[in-house]
C-alpha cells in the first residue's frame, strides 16, 4: 500500500473537477475517483468492497423518503392544487406594491413546503405564473428572477431530498436537519419579498397594471385552494415533530393524503398515476446512484485517513470557527459555478464536514449552511439549474434576463448566510426546542 498525503487528496479533488468539466455523469465520476483511490493506495480488497459499500447505502431506511417525496410532488403538480394555490395567493399577495412578484414567491414557498425539489417547483410555478404575467406588463427580468430564486426555497423549507442526503451521510437527524429549516426558510422568504418590495416602490413600473382588490368573501372563498398544501404541510411534518412518525413514514402519508386530493380534484387516473410513477423512478435512481457512489468514496477516503487529516491541519492553523465559516462560503460560491448542487454536496461532504465538527460546529447548523451553498448554486451561472429550467418554460428571449433579474435575491441569500453564521441559534432553536 502507497504513502497517502494531503497532495495526493487535492490531486484527486481536482480530478473529480476535471472529470465533471468533461461531462462525465455525477455518479460515475465520484465512483471512479473512490476506485482509482483503492486501487493506487489500498489494494484489491477495498476495491472489492464496493458492492457492499452500494448495497449499504441503497438499503438505507432514511433514503427510502427520497422516492416518496418525490412522488408527492408529482401527484401534487398533476393533481390541479398547484393552479388553486397560485390563485388564492394572488388575491391576498397581489395588492401590495410588487403585485403578483410576491405570489411567485408565496407560491414557490408554499409549494416547496410540499415537494422538496427545487427544479420542481420552478417548473410547476412557472408553467403557471407566467401566462398571467405576460398580459400585465411587469418587468419580465424581474418576473424570472422571482421564480428561479423562489424556487430554491425547495431544498431550505422542508421537506427537503437534499437533507435526507445530508443527513443519511452524516448520521444526522433529518427531523432536525427539517426543523432547522425552517426559520431560516421562512426568513429568505421574507427577505425575497422585501426586495420585491423595495424595488416597486423605487420604480413602481417594475410592477406593470396594480392588482385590483377583490371583495373579501371571494378572497376567503379562494383560501381554501391553500388548505391542501397546508394541511399536507402541516401533517407531515407535525407527525415528525410529535414523534409520530420517521420522516419516511410521514413522506408516505403525505403521498395518501396527495393521492385523494388529486382524486378530490378530478385529476386522478390510470395515465397521470403512470406519469408520476415514471418521473419518480427516474429521478430517484438519479439520486441514488450518486448517493452509493458518494458512500464509497466516503468509505474509501476515511481508510485513508483524509478526513482525520485534514481537520488536524485546520485545527493546526488555530482558525476561529467563523473564519472556517467564510472560507467555506467562497470555497462553496466558487464551486456552484461549475458543479450541479448534488455533486457539490455529496462530493464535498466527506471531506469538509470531519473539519467542521472538529471545529465543534454543530453539524445541523451546517446542514442548513450547505444547503443555502447549494440554493445560490441553484441560480449561480453558468450551471445553475433553476436558470435553465425557467428559461425553458419561458421559452423565448435569453437565458441572460433570468440571469439579471436573480442577481437582487441572490444577494439575499448572501446576506441570510452571513446572518446564521453570526447568529446560529436563527436555525438551531426550534430543532432545540423541538426535540431536547
Amino acid at each position: 500500500m502507497s504513502a497517502f498525503g494531503l497532495a495526493d487528496a487535492g490531486i484527486g479533488f481536482g480530478l473529480m473537477l476535471v472529470m465533471l468539466a468533461l461531462g462525465l455523469h455525477v455518479a460515475t465520476t465520484i465512483m471512479l475517483l473512490g476506485i482509482i483511490g483503492a486501487v493506487l493506495f489500498l489494494g484489491p480488497p477495498i476495491v472489492a468492497a464496493v458492492g457492499t459499500q452500494v448495497w449499504g447505502a441503497t438499503e438505507s431506511f432514511v433514503l427510502l423518503a427520497v422516492p416518496l417525496f418525490v412522488l408527492l410532488g408529482e401527484l401534487l403538480v398533476r393533481g390541479g392544487a398547484t393552479d388553486r394555490m397560485y390563485r388564492a395567493l394572488a388575491a391576498w399577495l397581489g395588492v401590495f406594491p410588487g403585485g403578483l412578484l410576491h405570489t411567485n414567491i408565496g407560491a414557490c414557498a408554499l409549494f416547496a413546503a410540499v415537494s422538496g425539489s427545487s427544479v420542481a417547483t420552478a417548473a410547476t410555478i412557472g408553467t403557471v405564473a407566467l401566462p398571467t404575467f405576460r398580459q400585465r406588463g411587469y418587468d419580465e427580468r424581474l418576473v424570472v428572477g422571482s421564480i428561479a430564486a423562489g424556487a430554491t426555497l425547495g431544498i431550505l423549507i422542508p421537506p427537503s431530498v437534499n437533507m435526507i442526503i445530508y443527513g443519511a451521510m452524516t448520521n444526522t437527524s433529518v427531523g432536525r436537519l427539517y426543523a432547522a429549516g425552517v426559520i431560516p426558510g421562512l426568513l429568505l422568504t421574507g427577505l425575497f419579498m422585501a426586495v420585491v418590495l423595495v424595488m416597486c416602490r423605487w420604480r413602481p413600473s417594475l410592477a406593470g397594471t396594480p392588482e385590483p382588490r377583490l371583495p373579501m368573501v371571494e378572497r376567503l372563498r379562494l383560501l381554501l385552494g391553500l388548505a391542501p398544501a397546508v394541511g399536507i404541510f402541516v401533517v407531515v411534518m407535525g407527525s415528525i415533530y410529535a414523534g409520530w412518525a420517521t420522516p419516511t413514514e410521514s413522506a408516505a402519508v403525505g403521498v395518501v393524503a396527495a393521492f385523494f386530493l388529486s382524486t378530490l380534484y378530478g385529476r386522478f387516473s390510470i395515465r397521470m398515476l403512470h406519469e408520476c410513477f415514471v418521473s419518480t423512478v427516474a429521478i430517484t435512481a438519479m439520486i441514488v446512484l450518486i448517493v452509493a457512489g458518494a458512500f464509497y468514496l466516503n468509505f474509501v477516503l476515511g481508510i485513508l485517513g483524509v478526513p482525520q487529516a485534514l481537520s488536524r491541519f485546520v485545527v493546526s492553523l488555530d482558525a476561529s470557527p467563523i473564519m472556517i465559516l467564510w472560507i467555506l462560503l467562497i470555497f462553496y460560491l466558487i464551486l456552484g459555478c461549475f458543479l450541479e448542487t448534488l455533486s457539490m454536496m455529496v462530493g464535498t461532504i466527506p471531506v469538509v464536514v470531519p473539519i467542521v465538527t472538529a471545529l465543534g460546529i454543530d453539524p445541523v447548523f451546517f446542514g442548513i449552511f450547505l444547503v443555502i451553498m447549494c440554493e445560490m448554486a441553484l441560480i449561480t451561472p453558468p450551471v445553475g439549474m433553476n436558470l435553465y429550467v425557467v428559461q425553458g418554460v419561458r421559452g423565448r428571449g435569453s437565458v441572460v434576463d433570468v440571469i439579471t433579474g436573480s442577481l437582487p435575491f441572490l444577494a439575499m441569500m448572501f446576506v441570510l448566510t452571513v446572518l446564521l453564521m453570526y447568529a446560529p441559534g436563527i436555525a438551531l432553536w426550534l430543532p432545540r426546542l423541538a426535540f431536547d
